[in-house]
């Protein structure tokens, strides 16, 4: 979660029935050259959902999108296209988080839920701000379990925890803090590779002004990191950013990652907090798929912007 943008995002939805879930935007072609390609995007309708915050994305090979929200709910819907183009979201379900015994979490300290992950049994692991902390889901709707958090995690600001998490085709596991300061080593942030029991630290390197918001596979064995940036003057900004296979399997104790930029959320492009970024390998082409939290402000938009990796 940022503070809250002065300019709200620029973009035109199409009329949609009442109560529709989600409205296709009206959005612009990308520029030539570019390495994600602007399939179309959706905004999607807060008072539908039943709450806002969208801050964690899963993209699954069969179009089901899942997303959870730092207000402590979850959602699943399956991403309908028209003509390769979104088109809109059917089959909504949401839900609860719930705590070690199944009841709901509670809004706030218990309940900052921002990164979301798919183990390849088909479990779900989450990861907390304020309360520091991955937790295990079988089922979204079901009791969570305990997962061995990365070392030192608990010492990040309660504002600056695990905003990013993944789960490598390897099996390992990648986790990012949004800011937890690497001792002698200014402009980068606390990460970590591997997993419970294995946990290896790492560091990484935002863009100047950035910090990261949610990261995700790629097929190919690298992974996606989106970054924001807010400011008073000028908002939200965002890049995404790709970190390669031969980087993360190479990656020993201590090594720096930095990502290349594939993508910068500048206007033309709707701008807003986008906190959520998910890939899958989707009729022969790398989907890429992100979602912004409106932080529950109405000058702001859950968008989901869907792209496709050209050089993939």
């Amino acid at each position: 979660r940022a503070g809250c943008a002065l300019l709200p995002a620029r973009v035109t939805a199409q009329p949609a029935p009442p109560g529709s879930l989600a409205r296709r935007l009206t959005l612009p072609a990308s520029p030539p050259g570019s390495r994600l390609e602007l399939l179309g995007g959706l905004v999607l309708d807060d008072g539908v959902l039943g709450f806002g915050g969208l801050s964690g994305l899963h993209l699954a090979e069969d179009l089901q999108v899942t997303a959870i929200s730092d207000l402590g709910h979850w959602m699943t819907a399956r991403l309908e296209l028209q003509d390769g183009r979104p088109s809109g979201l059917s089959g909504l379900r949401t839900g609860a988080l719930g705590s070690g015994t199944g009841q709901p979490v509670s809004r706030g300290y218990e309940g900052d839920a921002e990164s979301l992950a798919r183990l390849p049994d088909g479990s779900w692991l989450v990861g907390f701000e304020r309360w520091h902390r991955i937790r295990a889901y079988q089922r979204l709707d079901g009791a969570a379990r305990y997962v061995e958090a990365p070392p030192g995690l608990e010492r990040a600001g309660s504002n600056s925890g695990l905003e990013a998490l993944a789960v490598l085709p390897d099996g390992r596991w990648l986790a990012i803090a949004e800011a937890l300061a690497v001792p002698g080593q200014p402009g980068l942030t606390r990460a970590w590779l591997g997993g419970p029991g294995r946990w290896m630290p790492l560091a990484y390197r935002p863009g100047e002004d950035f910090s990261p918001a949610d990261a995700a596979p790629l097929p190919d064995g690298g992974a996606l990191v989106l970054e924001r940036s807010f400011s008073l003057f000028a908002g939200f900004g965002g890049r995404l950013v790709r970190l390669s296979a031969w980087a993360l399997q190479a990656a020993g104790e201590g090594t720096v990652l930095e990502g290349e930029e594939v993508l910068r959320i500048a206007a033309p492009l709707p701008v807003d907090n986008f906190e959520g970024v998910s890939a899958a390998r989707i009729g022969g082409r790398t989907l890429v798929a992100m979602v912004s939290d409106d932080n529950q402000n109405l000058l702001q938009k859950t968008l989901l912007l869907l792209f496709v990796l050209v050089d993939d």
